[in-house]
């Protein structure tokens, strides 16, 4: 077995490598004055099984082409079987045509992960399940879900309520309550734009209460930081939010900044520099993903590392 990374989340990769106790594959990627990506693998991989690390998190399309340029280097270089190990799946949201004339972008990607030389695929909280679906391969889908529940627990909160700050995270919320044993909530939002979005209404009772909004991903935090107000005006106490995946802009950290959330909890599926003057909580999910390449080396079963305190994530 052997674990390569490209250039968008090493630190990830060589927590996973300390995890399963070995070390991370030599590679050089570099680029062409032009913008080209160059790849070479600097060890024998004949035979092997290959995993390469990488999160499609910004700069997305050169990530993502750095990863078919590796996947493509390993599969000439006669590897036995390749596994794309996507801590974050980026064009996720594109999954539907939900438009005239609008691509469907996370099957695209699909596509190229196949045709690059993927004959597996491991990832963590997909913004859409369905897009396992997208695949003709094997799919690992992990979540993050058992190491927030940890750090969430050790807080020991009282009066909790697990809020979606949209409708469509109603399912990961519910299976938050479930765990936390803690109420549940929605807020209806209408987005304006890719970068607004307007809170309307909180369905459930929150007043007095301490709130853990959880979602899968953040960029602008434009749905967090307005679900926030709204709760806040409700009656809500201590707000922390939940994230796996926290890709944030400028726009996002702005937003943050000035907004009533006291905590964010994320994870390291993305690389993010250290931001001022914000409460950000980074877990790490090297284990988890370490303990799941593992398991895929040795053709053991991943189903565990979705199962916690007798209860599914999702």
């Amino acid at each position: 077995m052997k674990i390569f990374s490209g250039t968008s989340n090493e630190p990830l990769a060589r927590a996973i490598c300390e995890y399963n106790g070995m070390e991370l594959g030599k590679c050089v990627v570099s680029s062409f004055p032009d913008g080209e990506t160059f790849v070479k693998i600097e060890e024998n991989v004949r035979g092997e099984d290959v995993f390469v690390v990488q999160s499609t998190s910004p700069p997305t399309n050169h990530h993502l082409m750095e990863m078919f340029i590796m996947m493509d280097a390993v599969r000439r270089a006669s590897a036995s079987r390749i596994t794309a190990v996507m801590p974050f799946y980026g064009y996720a949201r594109q999954d539907r045509k939900d438009q005239p004339r609008v691509p469907i972008t996370a099957k695209l990607v699909a596509n190229l992960l196949v045709a690059a030389g993927a004959h597996r695929i491991l990832t963590m909280d997909l913004h859409a399940q369905q897009i396992q679906g997208f695949f003709d391969i094997p799919v690992d889908h992990l979540y993050a879900a058992p190491v927030m529940y940890e750090y969430i627990k050790k807080k020991k909160m009282q009066d909790m309520v697990v809020v979606s700050p949209d409708v469509g995270g109603l399912k990961m919320a519910h299976a938050y309550s479930q765990v936390l044993e803690a109420g549940l909530a929605i807020v209806a939002k209408r987005r304006k734009n890719a970068l607004e979005v307007e809170s309307m209404t909180v369905i459930g009772d929150i007043r007095g209460k301490n709130v853990l909004m959880v979602d899968d991903l953040t960029e602008t935090a434009g749905t967090l930081t307005s679900a926030a107000t709204l709760l806040k005006k409700k009656g809500a106490k201590k707000i922390l939010a939940c994230v796996s995946h926290a890709i944030l802009n400028d726009i996002g950290i702005e937003r943050l900044r000035k907004s009533s959330i006291d905590e964010l909890i994320t994870t390291d599926t993305v690389l993010r520099p250290a931001i001022d003057g914000l409460k950000i909580v980074t877990l790490s999910v090297a284990g988890l993903l370490g303990e799941a390449i593992k398991r895929i080396h040795s053709n053991s079963s991943v189903t565990s590392l979705f199962e916690f305190k007798g209860g599914r994530t999702s």
